[in-house]
């Protein structure tokens, strides 16, 4: 095991991080306290915007005590804000912004597997709950959390109900950064605006939920009304930010892109499928080769990354498993460097753009997606993986 302190300092690191904490959310409140909302700030904290260090590069920061909560339901208090879609992100964004008590209608297709869903989560049709032309129509500030191929498919349909004098907001830079592929462009006439939390709508949910907030990132693609920064800052808060940084439309999507087929799941699956078959290919059983490639990372090290950085990692780790990533970082450096500048490049000119459209438009490709993730769940590593979960403490109690 590359760290046998590690497991005993993770407990340490959060109490810590508690401590030093310079803020108490309690945005994310449960449903059952929605009503009550509008009457205290939900957000307590001393700090405000303001402009960092990051690394030796200063950045605006803007956090919640920017926007308290009876401060932006003043703001948005004549304002319906329109969500279309309720994946993800609609779901995410449209819960969290309906509990800190905004007035907010989604907007999915009539009687479909989104539609029920909302329902289930009650969202009232005639109320709160429309068909995407009608959300669209009654929407002052249009959240436009389709997926990316279907806001290019239905953006003939939408577009029609973004009038001047409206917002719409994107969590995506995707369909105006790659415009020549999905043909949607800025209204005349109107706000168009980013907020993108680093992260999916299902973990915005659950951190809101937990009085936690994932970051985001804001852009201005468009400002008619001289106020569409400070109208992002607040839906940023409201959706249930931790804080707010500064990007462009196209950053955001080429970075995001970016990570997502890189470090943050594309290639993390490739290191850990490569790591787990030479070791079974060296006569490592199952449940080693797992514990030594995913179980020991995501367990014990990442959270530790997590807390305090890499540094901290290393620090807490033993000096045998110090000197051996010490040694070898820049070999893998290497060796991935020129697969990254790839993926960027193929980011930035648009295949990647081109082939998720192409791709997700498809007529079967949930049960084409199905397949390829049922071939992942077959695997070796993600069955012994099932099994070692099974294994954990917290998953065996009586």
């Amino acid at each position: 095991m590359a760290s046998r302190s590690a497991s005993r300092t993770i407990a340490r690191v959060a109490a810590s991080a508690a401590r030093s904490s310079l803020a108490t959310r309690t945005m994310g409140a449960a449903p059952r306290f929605a009503a009550r909302a509008s009457a205290v700030s939900g957000f307590q904290q001393t700090r405000g915007l303001k402009t960092l260090n990051f690394g030796g590069s200063q950045e605006k920061v803007y956090e919640r005590s920017d926007w308290p909560k009876q401060k932006f339901l003043d703001y948005f208090k004549n304002d319906t804000i329109a969500v279309l879609g309720y994946g993800p992100q609609g779901h995410g964004q449209g819960l969290n912004l309906r509990d800190n008590g905004l007035n907010v209608i989604v907007g999915v297709r009539k009687d479909g597997r989104s539609w029920k869903k909302a329902v289930a989560e009650g969202w009232v049709p005639g109320k709160n709950l429309f068909t995407i032309e009608e959300a669209a129509d009654k929407g002052s500030i249009v959240l436009n959390l389709l997926s990316d191929a279907a806001q290019r498919d239905l953006w003939p349909t939408v577009k029609p109900f973004i009038t001047p004098g409206k917002t719409l907001y994107f969590s995506h830079g995707f369909a105006i950064t790659y415009k020549e592929q999905t043909h949607v462009e800025a209204p005349a006439g109107v706000d168009v605006v980013l907020c993108a939390p680093k992260g999916s709508g299902t973990t915005l949910r659950t951190l809101f939920l937990e009085g936690k907030g994932l970051n985001s990132s804001i852009a201005v693609f468009q400002d008619v009304s001289g106020k569409a920064h400070e109208r992002v800052q607040a839906l940023g808060v409201a959706i249930g930010s931790g804080y707010l940084y500064e990007t462009t439309f196209a950053k955001e999507v080429y970075s995001d892109l970016f990570g997502e087929r890189g470090v943050l799941m594309g290639a993390i699956n490739g290191l850990f499928r490569a790591q787990y078959d030479v070791l079974r290919a060296q006569g490592h059983s199952p449940s080693e080769a797992f514990n030594e490639t995913v179980e020991e990372a995501t367990q014990s090290l990442y959270p530790l990354i997590g807390a305090k950085g890499m540094d901290w990692m290393y620090a807490n780790c033993s000096v045998t498993a110090q000197r051996g990533a010490l040694d070898w970082h820049q070999k893998f450096y290497d060796a991935s460097l020129p697969v990254f500048k790839d993926l960027y490049e193929s980011v930035k000119n648009g295949t990647e753009s081109q082939r998720a459209l192409d791709k997700n438009s498809q007529a079967d490709y949930r049960e084409s997606l199905e397949v390829e993730l049922e071939e992942i769940r077959q695997s070796e590593i993600w069955r012994a993986g099932e099994t070692v979960r099974s294994l954990r403490p917290e998953n065996n109690k009586d």
